[in-house]
């Protein structure tokens, strides 16, 4: 159960640093600010806890949760506009399963550790 939660974090995580990229570099590229810069504000807080999530950290884990919270926010505001619809849903969905295995792995973790403790 620990490993399901820990993909489902993963395929989160990755998941929406993946959607982002695409979907600004190719699908639909920004037109009030330079790519770039819709890069660096979009994606650079996702490289933060890169290596805390591909290494099963729990207090990484723990963190990028409330992290994963700001895309959910974002993705539910990009649905309710019209013309990026698809792409909101998409975060909404990539964010809540990062969100939700964040919140999951760091439970069983706890609870494995706690059992392991003499």
């Amino acid at each position: 159960m620990i490993l399901a939660a820990r993909v489902l974090a993963l395929a989160g995580y990755l998941g929406l640093l993946g959607l982002i990229l695409v979907w600004t570099t190719w699908i639909d590229r920004p037109e009030i600010v330079p790519v770039s810069v819709a890069l660096v504000i979009l994606v650079l807080p996702l490289l933060f806890p890169l290596r805390g999530m591909l290494h099963g950290r729990r207090y990484t884990h723990a963190w990028s949760s409330l992290l994963a919270l700001a895309y959910v926010t974002l993705g539910i505001t990009l649905a309710a506009a019209a013309d990026a619809r698809l792409y909101g849903l998409l975060m909404t969905a990539a964010s809540l399963a990062w969100f939700g295995g964040c919140l999951l792995y760091v439970k069983l973790d706890a609870r494995r550790a706690r059992q392991t403790t003499p």
